[in-house]
């Protein structure tokens, strides 16, 4: 697939997960595909917005239908899935959430409610996204990374993944945790801090469990104070005890896409 796709095209791939904002190389590094950010902006800026039944939004951009070949649980109650997603077979969506345009959403994952995939965000299979997650969307710049998580990776309630984050795969993040591109963590296990930048976002160590902290904010001002700021710490990394808190009954997902990482039972 090339940058030479008209709108449609595009978005029709982005659905099939034939073209996505980013994917793994065959040496196993993410690789951010621009072009397809930048002819997403492209169709935001040349399209009208036109009324969609009780909606108003650009032309292309309709809300997304599934049928049952899809095998895809989209539960009534005010979810939305924009055009230009890619759902996988299994994927359960829980009322009220919303998936953006050229997100890809792997097999057998739960969206909960109140939560956001937002646009191009990569997140993969049998991933748990709890209820008012953020995963945050980004067209602009458009040679930004997008927020990445990994297969099998948890994502607690009110947690938030922005700038680009990448997750690694059966990570879990605990409720709460806000993660930016330039967060420091600090990995109590194996004793060394993690700093990311703009341009190489911060990256979560696989299997790694990660939970709110706080670290002493500098200055004397802030000393004689006692006065903390925000940081996040990783404080195991993920064992069957993990794996057995962090899992959902089979009845939630439907049994027509296993959760990779899990045991049969």
């Amino acid at each position: 697939m090339t940058a030479e796709l008209s709108g449609d095209e595009l978005l029709d791939a982005l659905e099939a997960g034939s073209v996505r904002a980013a994917e793994r190389s065959p040496g196993g590094e993410w690789v951010v595909h621009a072009w397809v950010k930048a002819a997403l902006l492209e169709l935001f800026r040349s399209s009208p917005v036109v009324e969609q039944g009780a909606f108003r939004d650009k032309a292309p951009l309709t809300l997304r239908r599934f049928d049952a070949a899809s095998e895809v649980r989209l539960v009534p109650g005010g979810s939305a899935v924009r055009r230009g997603a890619h759902l996988g077979r299994g994927v359960v969506c829980m009322p009220p959430m919303y998936v953006n345009v050229g997100a890809h959403v792997g097999a057998g994952t739960m969206i909960d409610s109140h939560a956001l995939v937002g646009s191009c965000a990569q997140v993969g299979e049998g991933v748990h996204v709890s209820a008012a997650a953020q995963i945050g969307g980004v067209l602009e710049p458009a040679g930004a990374r997008p927020v990445i998580v990994e297969d099998g990776a948890f994502v607690g309630g009110n947690a938030g993944l922005y700038e680009g984050v990448l997750v690694g795969a059966g990570a879990v993040i605990a409720a709460g945790v806000v993660l930016t591109a330039t967060t420091p963590v600090f990995d109590l296990v194996r004793e060394r801090e993690l700093r990311g930048t703009r341009e190489a976002p911060l990256s979560i160590p696989a299997r790694a469990v990660v939970v709110p902290g706080t670290r002493p904010a500098n200055g004397n001002f802030a000393r004689e104070r006692g006065l903390q700021v925000g940081c996040a710490l990783i404080v195991k990394y993920r064992d069957e005890r993990t794996d057995a808190a962090t899992a959902l009954e089979g009845a939630l997902r439907g049994e027509a896409a296993p959760v990779p990482g899990r045991r049969p039972r």
